[in-house]
């Protein structure tokens, strides 16, 4: 997962981003799948040989700055790190990186804890689609994610569930996404 600094780009930006990103390493053994486009840098889901990495970085600078990289795999990781780091996802707009850490949260859970889990996971990934420029698909989501979230207490760990809830909502009868913090 490569973050570029956002030099003006928009949502509505993401695939045009991609196909220039897919142009400028042409000539590499690349793959460039999706970007996102978040207010603060533009995320490049890419496939590239460690060893290549920094020329990839260097190909991509028209595009932006290099902000972060981050080797995205699926980790066994305990309980309470996986929510911080879901949390750190979130509220800095890795809305992707917080759905895979709190899928590692969701593998250790039961019962209705999974269910809270999964919810906070579809808000946070109607959150990436919203950075594709798949509004729709977003929305779409966010009744799910209420399904989900049902009438499960307030809070969890230090996340306002009912925060989340009235968002979700809010975002349904505007059918509009909304990014907040949790």
């Amino acid at each position: 997962m490569l973050h570029l600094k956002n030099e003006g780009y928009g949502p509505e930006n993401s695939r045009d981003v991609v196909y220039k990103a897919r142009d400028l390493a042409s000539d590499m053994n690349a793959s460039i799948r999706v970007a996102r486009i978040a207010r603060k840098f533009v995320e490049l889901d890419v496939g590239v040989e460690k060893e290549e990495l920094d020329t990839l970085v260097e190909k991509l600078s028209p595009i932006g700055s290099i902000d972060n990289i981050r080797h995205v795999v699926e980790e066994e990781i305990e309980k309470e790190q996986g929510i911080q780091d879901g949390i750190f996802y979130f509220n800095h707009e890795r809305f992707w990186e917080c759905h895979e850490a709190f899928e590692g949260v969701w593998k250790q859970c039961f019962g209705r804890e999974k269910e809270v889990i999964q919810g906070i996971i579809l808000i946070a990934v109607a959150f990436a689609h919203a950075q594709e420029d798949e509004l729709s698909i977003g929305v779409g989501m966010l009744g799910r994610a209420l399904e989900k979230l049902g009438t499960s207490p307030s809070v969890y760990h230090s996340i306002d569930i009912d925060k989340i809830r009235n968002n979700a909502v809010k975002m349904q009868q505007a059918n509009e996404l909304t990014i907040f913090e949790i």
